[in-house]
């Protein structure tokens, strides 16, 4: 594992996947057109699903697989196909080339394609894998199958004689056991490594090792791609995904010392070594100075018997019992929580731990205690792990400067809750829920041009319904949740994708899986069409008088947020039937929801509040029900404009979280209201004045502090302020309609599929707007401004009004 990390960024090119149509169960094309050979596709595959002889199914194990063999000469191109349950890592001449496989399922196991051929060499070469499966300790977002198996195929003959079959090699390495450290709240994203440094195989991915001794490989059941008839495996598909981003990255500040006096900075540089006397006890604090994900590295020699503890978190503690952590900057009389890696040294040289899986942190707490000999730290660093998304908007507000560092904050935590799903949050579950992936979707769609990601979130919804025909919450997970709601979220998410990406063909794909959704609802309509008890957690925000999430319901199930998330779910359905599928089921939705919309009317609304109730008892109000009754026009015009300046300025009512907040500045723009969004951004600057680099779950004290759901400003300062907006399906007609309040300039651009939007305006002293406009080519628009229309077209242009 020496130099493991170091300086390795992976490279698109090295991962290679294919758009294919053989079978109608492979429903989403690669990130980009690859070799992967069609017969791999129509037959079983000669390669085996590999193991270690006598490992135990379904346990704690990590185990290491090798494989020589001779070329002629260096080819031009050498891919294979590879995956592991429940993970690997893939080296070629001792370099590492491929982690996977992408999360997923049992019925839809991804393998990643990779070009092996620019780390290969004429002569002898060796590719080796270390592959783990955590059992019963393992992350919730990890599926299995029970058994710890690796697979690797050659892609045409040319490459077969690496398959994995009894001529591979392979052990069991010992040296690893579970280390779990217990943390504030609801922690399942797998647990800490414990490395008897003693008992590891130094060196086993490099050719000078010698594994004459290792056991060959027993070989499973040959691998199988989905559609397979009776295959009793894991049914092999394509990872939809491209690999993730790596770059290395280093820790920025000692913040405290204790046993040791202060090193200097160049440890961190790693250009000078730190050593550690025998029989002493040290407790370094390190500072990140701004939370990530990644693999950390640690280098070291001698030091026989040494303990050193790496410990993560996101912040220090001021508070055992409200768990409050104050300003993330300060550690004085503040105390660490976190989980950790343990390892024990060999007094060998050398040495290079890094952990198998990434870890999330802002803060290190390295704790060492020696033995009878000296401990040699030589480096310490981490390599960052995240989804490649690359930014492609631009923003300026030159009044309001402090908006752009919002931004960064949104961007930073948007890149750190994707991976190889959208995850709630990277340091306490890693899982994507589909509420949250709603939001961070659009940030996607609205920031970049990838679709990978978004259309893997919205495959994985479909793979998770059960046959009651609900999504469960959140997918791929080893434990079934569901959550209501969220799978009308997820069906807004595939509606969101139809109106800012044009992907009809897919599209048409998730109908079926709406409708099977829409069905489970429509069973629970009351004779009014109002629905009854809807079963399942019903969350809707982390607000404080909602019971554990859920918004107030009676014991018949009555309630407003309810029906309101059930409405607008309606009308996104009738939209896509009425477009892409079945105009009388769309003629049916629109008569669910016409008589709904008049039910909601009648129950909740009071006309001497002005707003609509929780329930029909008319006993508690929120913003959340408020802004929905905007977004699903059960309130409009006037009206809607009433309802929401009331959301705004009345404190009885439940006050939405960071969360919903992204619903409630919709409504506002809805209802005509968009120029007040820079004025109530308090959510976000009290978050900010906190010190946080990255949105937290929820206001403090926040069990989590990086929770994209948080970052939808990465949305509305150019939804609403540039106002920039589709106003057709797959964008492709413009809607220009910015409101930007008292600010005198404001520019910015994003992305569209057609190229880039880029917009510019400038408002003088008489109150007149100089707009200017790029519209890609092929498309058209309209300029909203002051209750007037204005036509746009193609390429750039110039209005005065």
């Amino acid at each position: 594992m020496r130099g493991f990390f170091r300086n390795v960024i992976l490279p698109l090119s090295l991962y290679c996947l294919m758009i294919i149509s053989v079978s109608a169960q492979i429903r989403l094309a690669g990130y980009q057109q690859a070799r992967i050979n069609p017969e791999l596709f129509q037959h079983h595959w000669a390669a085996r699903w590999i193991s270690v002889p006598d490992a135990p199914n379904n346990a704690y194990g990590v185990y290491h697989f090798r494989k020589s063999f001779d070329l002629a000469a260096r080819p031009e191109h050498f891919y294979v196909h590879v995956s592991a349950d429940n993970r690997y890592k893939l080296f070629v001449n001792g370099k590492l080339v491929s982690l996977g496989p992408a999360r997923s399922d049992p019925y839809n196991w991804n393998f990643e394609t990779v070009d092996l051929a620019q780390y290969l060499k004429k002569g002898s070469n060796l590719l080796a894998a270390v592959v783990w499966n955590f059992a019963e300790y393992k992350p919730v977002a990890q599926m299995s199958f029970n058994r710890t198996e690796f697979l690797l195929q050659g892609d045409t003959a040319a490459e077969q004689v690496v398959n994995t079959d009894a001529t591979w090699r392979c052990v069991s390495n010992s040296s690893y056991s579970p280390w779990q450290k217990p943390v504030y709240g609801y922690y399942v994203a797998g647990p800490g490594e414990s490395l008897n440094a003693q008992q590891y195989p130094w060196d086993w991915e490099k050719s000078t090792f010698d594994d004459s001794s290792w056991p060959q490989a027993h070989m499973g059941l040959p691998a199988a791609t989905k559609g397979r008839r009776d295959y009793p495996g894991r049914l092999l598909v394509p990872s939809p995904l491209p690999p993730m981003e790596m770059v290395q990255e280093r820790l920025t500040q000692i913040r405290l010392t204790e046993g040791l006096e202060k090193p200097s900075s160049g440890f961190l540089k790693g250009k000078k070594n730190l050593t550690i006397p025998a029989h002493t006890k040290v407790r370094l604090l390190l500072d990140n100075e701004q939370l990530t994900t990644g693999y950390l590295s640690l280098q070291f020699s001698r030091g026989k018997d040494a303990e050193i503890r790496i410990c993560y978190s996101e912040a220090l503690y001021s508070d055992s019992l409200t768990h409050a952590k104050g300003h993330r900057d300060q550690i004085e009389g503040k105390f660490f929580v976190g989980y950790e890696d343990r390892v024990q040294a060999d007094g060998g040289s050398n040495r290079d731990f890094t952990s198998l899986w990434w870890r999330t942190y802002r803060y290190i707490n390295l704790l060492i205690t020696t033995g009878d000999e000296p401990l040699v730290l030589k480096d310490l660093f981490g390599t960052s792990s995240r989804y490649p998304l690359q930014q492609e908007t631009t923003f300026s507000l030159p009044e309001r400067k402090d908006l752009q560092q919002m931004l960064d904050i949104g961007w930073r935590t948007a890149r750190l809750c994707a991976n190889e799903t959208y995850m709630d949050c990277p340091y306490y579950e890693q899982l994507q829920y589909f509420g949250d992936t709603r939001i961070q979707a659009l940030i996607t769609l609205y920031n970049t041009r990838d679709p990978w990601l978004v259309k893997n979130a919205l495959e994985q919804g479909r793979q998770s319904m059960v046959a009651d025909g609900l999504t469960m919450s959140r997918y791929p997970s080893n434990l079934h949740q569901f959550i209501s709601s969220f799978s009308l979220l997820w069906l807004g998410m595939g509606y969101d994708y139809y109106r800012y990406r044009d992907d009809a063909a897919y599209l048409k794909t998730l109908l079926p899986a709406h409708r099977q959704i829409l069905s489970w609802y429509e069973q629970w309509l009351k004779p009014d069409y109002s629905l009854g008890y809807v079963p399942n957690w019903f969350f809707a925000d982390w607000a404080g008088s909602f019971d554990y999430g859920e918004p107030p319901r009676e014991k018949d199930g009555d309630s407003a947020f309810q029906d309101l998330l059930y409405l607008m779910s309606l009308q996104m359905a009738a939209e896509l039937e009425q477009n892409l599928g079945m105009p009388a089921l769309a003629q049916h939705y629109q008569t669910l929801q016409t008589n709904l919309k008049k039910a909601i009317y009648q129950h909740y609304w009071n006309p001497e509040k002005g707003l609509l109730a929780d329930t029909k008892t008319q006993r508690s109000y929120s913003q959340h029900v408020n802004a929905l009754a905007v977004l699903a026009d059960v309130v409009e015009a006037d009206q809607a404009k009433q309802v929401m300046q009331t959301v705004l300025s009345d404190r009885s009512l439940t006050q939405t979280t960071i969360y919903f907040r992204y619903y409630v500045n919709q409504a506002l723009s809805k209802a005509g209201l968009g120029d007040l969004l820079l004025d109530h951004l308090q959510l976000w600057q009290e978050q900010m004045k906190l010190g946080l680099t990255t949105w937290a779950e929820m206001p403090e004290p926040s069990r989590s502090d990086c929770h994209a759901w948080g970052s939808s400003p990465n949305i509305e300062f150019y939804r609403i302020v540039l106002g920039i907006d589709s106003e057709a399906s797959g964008f492709k007609k413009i809607r220009i309609a910015p409101a930007l309040g008292t600010l005198k300039q404001a520019s910015g651009s994003m992305p569209h599929p057609a190229g880039t939007i880029k917009t510019q305006y400038t408002l003088n002293a008489q109150g007149k707007l100089t707009a200017r406009i790029t519209l890609p080519s092929a498309t058209s628009g309209t300029l909203h401004w002051k209750g007037k229309t204005y036509p746009l077209q193609e390429g750039p242009q110039v209005l005065e009004l």
